[in-house]
């Protein structure tokens, strides 16, 4: 325990009061420093364990740290690190390129254990030249439903590489392929819309060529 402490002076002329800053605190009126706090959100989103288990293990240590507590605390660390995972999203979603996929992570329910989804988007060009640094974006969900890739890339435009889930035709342009493994472009909401509407009606903007690269139709 850390204990500070702030005197207050004042000025016997002006009653001007002064007092030393208050130290820095990651979390706004935060009582637990960046150590604490980086071991509470790896043991979570890093190893898997929930905040009642390790509410158990500091109980076993003498620390008390409720279940609550430590809930208000990852919430509040969320919060903090928003503008970076919005730093992360856009320089991501600006690449003319994405690999995709998803995986299945065990989320605690109440009474039981429920299968999660944490969704993947990764933007790499170094194999092809590209300078812009590697960035891989993430995204969770209780379910997979393709309403969450046509969230996560509604404002996405290029080709997304990805397996065959059906929850992304929503977001392709109609081309025919003829493996499961696939990249195809992403249309953007508007070109979307109006292709939905069939003013493309037995018209494909590209082509798929027999080596598998995408050009376009002239």
């Amino acid at each position: 325990m850390i204990q500070t402490v702030r005197e207050k002076f004042s000025c016997r002329d002006c009653e001007t009061i002064t007092q030393p800053p208050a130290p820095f605190h990651v979390t706004p009126r935060g009582f637990a420093g960046p150590n604490l706090l980086a071991m509470i959100l790896f043991e979570k989103f890093g190893q898997h364990q929930p905040l009642n288990r390790q509410s158990e293990r500091y109980a076993r240590e003498g620390i008390d740290l409720s279940l609550s507590t430590l809930a208000d605390q990852v919430g509040a660390c969320t919060a903090v690190v928003q503008p970076l995972h919005a730093l992360i999203e856009h320089h991501v979603l600006a690449a003319g390129r994405l690999h995709g996929d998803d995986t299945t992570v065990p989320i605690l329910a109440k009474g039981k254990t429920i299968k999660g989804h944490i969704w993947t988007y990764v933007r790499d060009d170094r194999p092809f030249g590209g300078r812009a640094p590697p960035a891989s974006l993430y995204y969770a969900s209780r379910d997979r439903r393709g309403e969450h890739p046509v969230r996560h890339l509604g404002g996405f435009k290029g080709i997304l590489q990805a397996d065959a889930y059906g929850g992304y035709n929503e977001l392709y342009e109609p081309i025919a392929h003829a493996r499961t493994n696939h990249a195809r472009p992403v249309l953007g909401a508007r070109e979307a819309a109006v292709l939905r509407a069939g003013r493309y009606r037995g018209q494909c903007p590209t082509r798929q060529t027999g080596d598998g690269d995408l050009a376009d139709r002239t």
